[in-house]
């Protein structure tokens, strides 16, 4: 494999492959076509929405819930798409992304760093264009605030 930095390809036995902020969004060709399922999408969107600063989870009160639970059952593993749906065309994502912030951090710039990353994420791992992303904020969370039910440090109220 050669690779040309002057325009964002590589060469494998002579075919060429682009990759990038130039990649070429055509997802079938006469060899076949490649179909991106949206579980796909949402999980490369949550694991990247997770990457940014100030996001303190994704989801709304049932998704937050349900993820709640299940990380007590032993050997469950994390959903990355927890909070996240997308709707995935042939060529083209739409992303809808619900978030819990942590409290003083900057909403609006909170929402555009989220967007960057999501779609150079996307964009990059699947070569769809991604058209949108829609960010609700559900919550902004204090970080020194503790809940006694998931502290096995905090003291009850009552004796």
């Amino acid at each position: 494999m050669t690779t040309d930095p002057t325009a964002g390809a590589s060469t494998i036995g002579g075919d060429r492959i682009r990759f990038g902020a130039s990649a070429s969004r055509e997802l079938s060709d006469s060899h076949g076509k490649t179909i991106i399922a949206d579980a796909v999408v949402a999980k490369i969107a949550g694991i990247a929405t997770r990457q940014i600063n100030g996001v303190y989870d994704l989801g709304g009160g049932t998704a937050r819930v349900v993820g709640a639970l299940r990380d007590r059952i032993p050997g469950a593993g994390v959903d990355h798409a927890q909070g996240v749906s997308a709707e995935v065309g042939e060529k083209q994502a739409a992303i809808d992304i619900g978030i819990v912030a942590e409290y003083g951090v900057a909403l609006h710039e909170l929402a555009a760093g989220i967007r960057r990353n999501v779609i150079a994420a996307v964009e990059n791992m699947t070569g769809l264009e991604v058209t949108e992303v829609d960010i609700t904020v559900h919550d902004v969370i204090l970080l020194d605030e503790t809940d006694p039910g998931t502290d096995p440090d905090a003291k009850p109220r009552v004796q």
